[in-house]
């Protein structure tokens, strides 16, 4: 288990939806597959749904997830290689309003998050039980590579929820 310690309490909700039993590369693998298998099955029509007025269609869900965890890979190797200065926070809000996501292909975006989880698997591959050890801060909280690394999956899991509970 990763101690409480070694991130925000915001970050509790995410790292609850993992096993935390199993590897952080593990975890990596499972819930990108069942992203993978759950939005690959869903229906055309329901690519630019939106549940409600001002909540994300499902390609925004797509791209705000690839985009956290570009932002977080980050935030990960800075701490890793035992960079000690203090990053900046983003907003998912102005992200989503400047992304795009709903004139792209919703496949292309199913991918692009491929590819990026398999880029994050190969740098958490990399780092020595050392580096997951190391803390870092990011919007004025500490957190460990160890949290950074299970959160990927808790806030990909997160989302795949609401998918399945809002848009399906």
């Amino acid at each position: 288990m990763v101690p409480k310690n070694e991130y925000a309490p915001y970050f509790e909700q995410y790292l609850q939806l993992v096993n935390q039993e199993k590897s952080i590369v593990e975890n990596l693998v499972a819930s990108q597959n069942d992203f993978e298998q759950t939005l690959s099955n869903i229906d055309t029509s329901k690519h630019n749904f939106a549940y409600d007025k001002g909540k994300w269609t499902l390609k925004e869900l797509i791209q705000h997830t690839i985009d956290t965890e570009r932002v977080f890979i980050y935030r990960a190797l800075c701490f890793a290689r035992n960079d000690k200065t203090d990053l900046p926070g983003f907003d998912q809000d102005i992200f989503t309003q400047n992304d795009n996501a709903n004139q792209r292909e919703f496949d292309e975006l199913l991918n692009e998050m491929k590819v990026v989880r398999e880029s994050s698997i190969a740098l958490f591959k990399s780092f020595s039980d050392e580096a997951f050890q190391r803390i870092g801060v990011a919007s004025n909280n500490k957190m460990s590579v160890r949290a950074l690394g299970y959160l990927f999956s808790g806030h990909q899991i997160h989302h795949l929820n609401i998918v399945k509970e809002r848009y399906l």
